[in-house]
């Protein structure tokens, strides 16, 4: 068996490694997106039954995720990061197995429950790359990681959908062996990044979704940036909600313009998230680089929604790619407002947020274009989703102000030693 008793502070490997896991979770989920909804309605032998049982799986991932991101994050901190992250991804790719061969809608149904189990690893994830990066660093390390999600989301579809056409159970094939590659590749080469004498113990009173929130209230910057974070992952709810139907009807698009658009968005969001992050952070400063990405995310967002013609909405992708920038810059302050047993409680906390907006916010947003392409189309503004989610990015603006007023710059940006601090205290 190896071992790797020394923390991985500053090693590049163990970076791409972590790199590579998400893109590889983001592409397996996007691989089997494609096809998932086809192969429900092949077994449930209806469209009307395939509607609510498609429906039923995209909530029961999501739950998933709320309940066991902060469980496998705060197992990573009383066990460290390695283990938590190579079983989970050993799990994934054995999941996916499962879900190739699953010969009924209940064998699925199980497999996609522990699928969203297992891909909840992205805070022990995050969490790995707070132990290992400086915190003056650690916004660009943070761009990679939303950069990986980025390209996962561009590649996953697109293969997919083509593997799919071949065999609608090929694409759950491909995504079992990226996985189990990936677990055997990290078996080998991915050391520990959380040394023993700063793990704390395993408590399920941190570790629950409720548990671990608390933790995003115990500085008030936190409480505030935890806050800023929610808003943007609700208004970035609203391209998986409507925005297919919203080309299509408003611009006439095709589906194939809508992927290529799609992939194109993703495709510029992960350059600008790897190359720009880290250097805007160091020019300005990550609480500026916030209020600058926030600040392009709701001019894009209004024009997204007010915009008439295609080549209207094509001038606000620009605008909106760098909206992108604001998300690493805050994760990577948030990570220095709390000690290093506290980052996988941490990342598991966020990642819970995030499971909510992807919750709620999908009916809020639902809701709201129904209405006003109905009782209220008289309004003239099918784009009303989009102006929502603006309103949204807007107050998550006035947020980061009032936190720079109260702090100041310079503080807010000194790196803190936190990640780096002492053992767990004893009794704690």
């Amino acid at each position: 068996m190896i071992k790797f008793a020394a923390p991985a502070q500053g090693r590049p490997a163990a970076l791409v490694f972590v790199f590579i896991t998400v893109m590889i979770d983001m592409i397996a989920m996007g691989l089997t997106a494609p096809v998932l909804p086809t192969l429900i309605q092949d077994m449930a032998g209806s469209p009307t039954s395939a509607g609510w049982m498609n429906g039923l799986f995209v909530t029961v991932f999501a739950l998933m995720q709320f309940v066991f991101s902060p469980v496998l994050g705060g197992l990573s901190d009383r066990f460290g990061r390695r283990p938590i992250l190579i079983f989970s991804i050993a799990g994934l790719g054995l999941n996916y197995i499962v879900m190739a061969l699953a010969p009924d809608l209940t064998w699925l149904l199980v497999a996609r429950i522990l699928t969203g189990i297992t891909s909840a690893n992205i805070s022990t994830a995050s969490a790995y790359i707070a132990d290992v990066t400086p915190a003056d660093k650690r916004a660009g390390a943070f761009g990679l990681l939303n950069a990986a999600f980025s390209m996962g989301f561009v590649l996953g579809p697109a293969v997919g959908g083509l593997l799919g056409g071949i065999d609608p159970r090929a694409p759950f094939w491909i995504a079992a062996a990226f996985s189990l590659v990936n677990a055997l590749y990290g078996w080998f080469v991915l050391p520990e990044s959380l040394p023993r004498d700063r793990r704390a113990p395993f408590s399920w009173r941190r570790a629950n979704s409720i548990g671990s929130m608390k933790l995003l209230g115990s500085h008030p910057e936190l409480r505030t940036l935890a806050t800023v974070n929610l808003l943007t992952q609700f208004a970035g709810a609203v391209y998986p909600t409507v925005f297919v139907i919203y080309a299509v009807n408003r611009y006439g698009w095709t589906t194939g313009t809508v992927g290529l658009c799609l992939a194109g968005f993703g495709l510029s969001s992960g350059i600008v998230q790897a190359t720009l992050t880290g250097r805007a952070a160091g020019w300005w400063g990550e609480r500026k680089v916030i209020v600058i990405g926030l600040v392009c995310g709701v001019v894009g967002m209004t024009v997204f929604g007010l915009a008439t013609t295609p080549w209207g909405f094509a001038l606000a992708v620009p605008i909106m790619t760098l909206s992108g920038i604001a998300g690493p810059a805050i994760m990577a302050m948030m990570t220095r407002r709390v000690e290093a047993w506290e980052q996988g409680q941490l990342q598991g906390a966020n990642s819970s947020l995030q499971s909510i907006a992807g919750i709620v916010a999908p009916l809020m947003f639902g809701w709201c274009y129904s209405l006003f392409i109905g009782p209220w189309k008289g309004l003239n503004l099918p784009g009303a989703p989009f102006l929502l989610a603006a309103i949204f990015m807007a107050i998550s603006v006035l947020l980061a102000f009032w936190s720079m007023g109260r702090s100041g710059a310079s503080d807010a940006d000194a790196p803190s030693d936190k990640a780096a601090g002492a053992p767990f205290p004893v009794g704690r």
